[in-house]
């Protein structure tokens, strides 16, 4: 997996749908782009608090996935 694919496949589509850049989520949150890059790929976990910014900010209002991508 490349570093800037997006490990959950909702938050995939949300993005190719918003036609937001990393950088341009990062702004709209308030993070920075390597902050989101890491959250988007799976390389950190957000708190309750960022993953509701992100979803916001990609249209998300759907139920969150549950599978082993998606548990702290």
């Amino acid at each position: 997996m490349a570093p800037s694919d997006p490990r959950c496949t909702a938050v995939a589509a949300a993005k190719a749908k918003s036609g937001l850049s990393y950088a341009q989520i990062a702004s709209k949150i308030g993070k920075t782009e390597q902050e989101v890059t890491d959250i988007c790929t799976g390389a950190s976990r957000p708190n309750d608090a960022d993953f509701k910014a992100l979803a916001d900010a990609l249209g998300i209002t759907g139920p969150l996935p549950t599978d082993a991508n998606h548990k702290a």
